[in-house]
């Protein structure tokens, strides 16, 4: 019998797997894909679990890949919704639940199509299913250890599509061909507190981080590429623990984020932004620490084979043609785009992460009528 994605999509719901436990929801899949067939192997690395599952045979010459995660972000505040969020509960055409979005229903979609798929029409070549329970955290341990362990065992994929919701208002708006890079800069700006009525007695670390987030906000990175927006900068927090009106505090904090686009390089940011500090902290006599971590570099698989495949289906199956975006935040391509081309297409992402998460009982089903598509014409 095919596989229903929504009642699959349903279990992985009831999976209490907020990142990073796994709470059963790749445990499920393994059973599930190893009895349609597929080869699986568990990639645990750093308490963090994993799933690799290919049908057919290893080095094939056509090897098509699905990526994506079952964990899930926490609830929030729990008695703000008004369903048990992981009751999968389904009422008036939705269903409800933590990760109905983002995105078990993603996995259970592109799972059900490969195995009725492999199933009903086994291809000359490989499908190639990583799972991560790492993608919501640090994402240190989860696709990043899939890859290695593919490279290891020499594993590998042709193309691979992330089912993530990449879609702004229906499923067919839009897939994704890449995405900005981010990065995010913690400051500590270290001065001399002291009194606000003797300002010569301390040294203000605040007027020399205002100084500072103002040259870096006012700063136009660019004004946008072919494929991407313009980058953008953003201060997300300026500190200093003073409670008080009348003391000069000793230190000062702030953070940034930047989504930057093809134009840059963390490395390049990370110089400029340097350089900026040093001229601050020379003009106020004062020390400007920073911390910088890059959570993944810029990319873009261009127009082509793997985003022509995935338009042409989705316009067979629901009759759109999705836009071509770079937009949102990082997903695991970020890290997939490495090993081999790849796109990013699925749901709609109104409610992810939100309170009452829920997605479309019709939608799930197209998508997985989409992904059955994609590979049948693949290996065509």
């Amino acid at each position: 019998m095919p596989i229903d994605p929504v009642a699959l999509t349903a279990d992985l719901v009831r999976c209490n797997s907020i990142t990073p436990a796994e709470g059963g929801a790749l445990v499920l899949l393994e059973k599930l894909l190893t009895d349609g067939g597929f080869d699986c192997t568990r990639v645990d690395r750093g308490g963090i679990c994993n799933l690799y599952a290919r049908w057919g045979r290893k080095g094939a010459n056509r090897t098509f890949g699905f990526n994506g995660h079952t964990d899930v972000v926490p609830l929030g505040d729990p008695d703000a919704w008004t369903v048990d969020p992981f009751g999968a509960e389904i009422k008036d055409g939705y269903l409800y639940g933590r990760g109905a979005t983002d995105m078990k229903s993603g996995v259970a979609a592109f799972a059900a199509a490969a195995i009725d798929f492999v199933a009903d029409t086994p291809p000359d070549g490989a499908v190639v299913l990583a799972i991560t329970g790492d993608e919501e955290d640090v994402a240190e341990h989860g696709t990043v250890a899939l890859l290695d362990w593919m490279d290891a065992q020499n594993e590998a994929m042709s193309v691979c599509l992330v089912g993530e919701p990449t879609c702004p208002d229906a499923i067919g708006d839009a897939m994704k061909i890449g995405r900005r890079g981010s990065m995010t800069v913690w400051f500590t700006v270290t001065g001399v507190q002291g009194h606000a009525a003797y300002p010569h007695r301390a040294k203000n670390p605040v007027h020399a981080m205002a100084r500072l987030m103002d040259v870096l906000a006012s700063h136009e990175l660019d004004q946008g590429t072919e494929h991407f927006d313009a980058s953008s900068l953003q201060v997300v927090s300026i500190d200093t623990g003073n409670g008080t009106t009348n003391v000069i505090p000793g230190q000062c904090t702030a953070t940034v984020n930047i989504r930057f686009n093809d134009t840059h390089t963390g490395a390049g940011l990370t110089a400029w932004i340097q350089a900026e500090a040093d001229k601050v902290a020379a003009a106020f006599d004062l020390n400007i620490d920073m911390k910088i971590k890059i959570s993944g570099e810029s990319f873009i698989t261009p127009p082509g084979p793997l985003s022509d495949l995935v338009g042409a289906a989705v316009k067979a199956e629901i009759g759109r043609d999705p836009e071509l975006s770079t937009s949102g935040g990082t997903s695991d391509a970020r890290f997939v785009k490495s090993h081999c081309p790849v796109v990013e297409f699925g749901l709609a992402g109104k409610t992810m992460h939100q309170v009452d998460e829920r997605v479309m009982v019709e939608e799930v089903i197209k998508l997985k009528a989409i992904y059955g598509r994609i590979l049948k014409d693949y290996f065509a």
